[in-house]
């Protein structure tokens, strides 16, 4: 279950902060793409955390991909989102790798560092089908 996009105030038209329940912040935008993206990579493909960043094309890197499946990957396929390098988040392998398995993803080892085969497992995501078609960058096959 995903968390509830953010909104201004605890209460409508209170116009205070959000209660702080202990619980992950609210979503917000930009954390709301990047689930949508993680959400849509079909099993048995990766998409690395840059990827999804150019991807999205808003000017934010990796390091802010990272933190919103920090935040809220437990929410989506968060083995589907990897390092460049094909590894999955760190402390991830065993768990990631019984996911790869069990969609078939394509691997370069199973053994630590598990590593997923970027060449044939990376996806490039679907064009928007609500704005403009996105190119994916060269480097993609």
């Amino acid at each position: 279950m995903r968390p509830e996009p953010a909104h201004r105030g605890g209460l409508p038209g209170d116009g205070g902060p959000p209660p702080d329940d202990g619980g992950p912040p609210p979503v917000d935008d930009f954390a709301s793409r990047v689930l949508d993206v993680v959400d849509s990579i079909p099993p048995g493909r990766v998409m690395s955390y840059g990827d999804i960043a150019e991807y999205l094309g808003e000017g934010r890197g990796p390091r802010q991909v990272g933190r919103v499946m920090t935040v809220y990957g437990g929410a989506v396929a968060w083995w589907r989102v990897i390092h460049a390098d094909g590894t999955p988040a760190p402390g991830h392998d065993s768990p990631a790798l019984r996911h790869y398995l069990a969609e078939g993803t394509p691997l370069r080892s199973a053994r630590p560092p598990v590593r997923v085969d970027m060449a044939r497992a990376r996806w490039p995501g679907d064009p928007d089908p609500h704005g403009p078609a996105r190119t994916p960058p060269d480097r993609w096959p």
